[in-house]
C-alpha cells in the first residue's frame, strides 16, 4: 500500500509540473528540456527546486506598476527618453546605429555630448565617489546589489549621512538579498536617523509568497550612483572592499568603474527613480531634476537597462547584435559565463568570420556550478578559434565588451542566464575611440595577468571532469 501511494504521488508530481512546464510559453526549448530532465531523474527534489527557482515572472501587478511608472517618467524626462533617433544621425556611424537601437529598452535612446573618466582601481574609485557625495549640494541617489559593513560600505554610508545633514536630498536603495546583513546594521539605522530616505528592492519578508508567485533569486543587481543630477557612476563594483570579506578566499575582486557626465546621467537617474517607485510605492522624488548638459566634443552614450519586467531576450539580442557588428576584434571580460544559444552562436560566428575574439574569465570562480557550466563551453569556443584567458590574480568581476576599439559596453551584466532573464541590470553603451581604447587597454592588463587556455589543455581534462562540466552545462538553461 505504501509503495502504491509512493507511485501515485510520484506520478502526480511529474504530471502536474510537466504540464506546467509545457504551458509556459516563456521557456526556451533548452530550458524546458532541462526541467524535464530534472523532473525525471530527481522528481521530488526537482519539484522543490522548481517551486523555488522555476518561475521568472514577478506577477501581473508588478508588470502593470512598471508600465505605469515609465509612463510617468516619460513625461518628466523629456529628451532623456524617447527614440532619440535624431541623435544617431551625424553622431554615430551607420554601421553602429543598429547597436544603439538594440539597446533601447523602456524608451531610453541615444544621448550626445557625454564625457567620462575611467578610474585606475577600486580604491581610487571609492575615494572619488565619496568626494563626489561630500561635494553634493542638491541630491544623491544610490543603489547597490551588495552593500557590506566594511571600510567601503561604512565610508559611503557616512558620506550619505553627512550629505543628509547638509540638507541634501539623499535616497539609498539596496537589494533585499545581496545586502540583507547591511540592512540590519547600525549604519543603515544611522542613515535613516540622519534623514536619508531608504528602500529595499525585492525584500525577503514574505518568503512563502515569493516562492508561490515568483522566485527567491530574482534580484536587483544594479549599481547606480547619481550626484546632483550631473554625475553618475557605472560599472561592476558593489559597495564593498576588493577584499570582499564574505568570500575572502577568492579576493581581490577586480572591478571597473566609469565616472560620467552629460545627458546620459539623466537616464541613470530615471532608472534609479523607476526602481525607487517600484519598490517604495512612493511618488517621484522632488530631488529628481533633469539637467541634460551636453559637453562640446563629448561622445554618444545610451543606458541599457534590462530586467524581468522588461522585454524578454533584450540582453542576448544586444550581445548578438554587437558581435555581428564586429569586423576586426572583440574583447569580453565576465566573471560568469553561461550563455544561451543566441549568444554562444554569435560568439562562434564572429570568430569564424575572422574576428579576433578574446574572452577573459576568472581562473577561480566563487560559484562552483557556474565554473563547471562555463568549462562545458570551452571546447566549442576553442574549436571556433575563440581565445580564452583565465585571470589568476583574484576574481575578475569586470563586465566589459569592446568592439573594434570603437564601441564599448560596460556595467553590471554578465554573460549568463541570470543576467539575461532574472536580474535587474544596468550598462552604458558608448561610441568613442578614446574611451574604448582605455577600456581595451584595461582588458589587455587583465590578459597579461591571465593564463591562456588551449584546445590541448581542454582535451587533456579527465573523463570525469568533462562529464561533470557537460552535465552542469546541460542544465545551464535553468541555473
Amino acid at each position: 500500500m505504501l509503495i502504491q501511494g509512493f507511485v501515485v504521488v510520484h506520478a502526480l508530481a511529474v504530471i502536474v509540473f510537466s504540464t506546467r512546464i509545457l504551458l509556459r510559453d516563456d521557456l526556451s526549448s533548452a530550458a524546458r528540456l532541462a526541467w524535464f530532465m530534472v523532473m525525471l531523474f530527481v522528481p521530488y527534489a526537482g519539484v522543490l527546486v522548481y517551486l523555488l527557482f522555476g518561475e521568472i515572472s514577478l506577477g501581473r501587478t508588478v508588470h502593470r506598476r512598471h508600465d505605469q511608472i515609465f509612463s510617468k517618467l516619460r513625461l518628466l524626462a523629456g529628451a532623456a527618453m524617447g527614440s532619440c533617433d535624431k541623435n544617431l544621425a551625424g553622431n554615430v556611424e551607420t554601421e553602429y546605429q543598429t547597436a544603439f537601437r538594440a539597446a533601447s529598452v523602456d524608451g531610453f535612446g541615444t544621448t550626445v555630448g557625454n564625457r567620462a573618466e575611467l578610474l585606475p582601481d577600486a580604491a581610487t574609485a571609492r575615494s572619488r565617489l565619496v568626494e563626489d557625495i561630500d561635494n553634493a549640494t542638491e541630491s544623491v541617489q544610490c543603489l547597490y546589489y551588495i552593500w557590506l559593513d566594511d571600510n567601503t560600505g561604512r565610508n559611503v554610508a557616512n558620506a550619505l549621512v553627512r550629505a543628509a545633514k547638509r540638507d541634501v536630498a539623499v535616497h539609498a536603495m539596496v537589494d533585499g538579498l545581496g545586502s540583507r546583513k547591511f540592512v540590519r546594521s547600525k549604519y543603515w539605522r544611522e542613515m535613516r536617523d540622519a534623514g536619508v530616505k531608504l528602500s529595499v528592492a525585492l525584500p525577503m519578508k514574505w518568503v512563502v509568497d515569493t516562492i508561490l508567485f515568483s522566485r527567491l533569486d530574482l534580484r536587483n543587481h544594479r549599481k547606480i550612483t547619481v550626484i546632483d543630477s550631473c554625475i553618475t557612476w557605472c560599472g561592476s563594483q558593489n559597495c564593498a572592499d576588493p577584499e570582499f570579506r564574505v568570500k575572502a578566499k577568492y579576493a581581490p575582486w577586480v572591478d571597473i568603474m566609469l565616472r560620467l557626465e552629460g545627458p546620459v546621467v539623466a537616464q541613470n537617474q530615471l532608472l534609479f527613480t523607476s526602481d525607487w517607485l517600484l519598490n517604495s510605492g512612493e511618488e517621484i522624488p522632488e530631488s529628481i531634476e533633469m539637467k541634460a548638459k551636453e559637453f562640446e566634443g563629448g561622445f554618444p552614450a545610451q543606458l541599457f537597462a534590462d530586467g524581468p519586467t522588461d522585454r524578454r531576450g533584450a540582453t542576448p539580442q544586444l550581445f548578438a547584435t554587437l558581435l555581428a557588428l564586429a569586423r576586426k576584434e572583440v574583447v569580453i571580460s565576465t566573471p560568469y559565463f553561461v550563455p544561451n544559444p543566441t549568444v554562444l552562436d554569435a560568439i562562434c560566428a564572429a570568430a569564424i568570420r575572422g574576428v579576433d575574439v578574446m574572452m577573459i574569465f576568472p581562473k577561480r570562480n566563487d560559484s562552483w556550478i557556474v565554473a563547471a557550466a562555463s568549462h562545458g563551453y570551452y571546447r566549442q569556443l576553442l574549436e571556433h578559434s575563440v581565445k580564452i584567458f583565465e585571470f589568476r590574480d583574484g576574481l575578475l568581476h569586470s563586465k566589459t565588451f569592446t568592439i573594434d576599439r570603437a564601441l564599448s559596453l560596460i556595467g553590471t551584466t554578465n554573460l549568463d542566464l541570470r543576467s539575461f532573464d532574472l536580474n535587474y541590470e544596468n550598462d552604458i553603451l558608448l561610441r568613442d575611440d578614446e574611451m574604448t581604447q582605455l577600456i581595451y587597454d584595461r582588458q589587455q592588463q587583465y590578459i597579461t595577468q591571465s593564463d591562456s587556455v588551449t584546445l590541448d589543455d581542454v582535451r587533456a581534462w579527465s573523463y570525469s571532469r568533462r562529464i561533470w562540466n557537460n552535465v552542469i552545462a546541460t542544465v545551464g538553461p535553468i541555473l
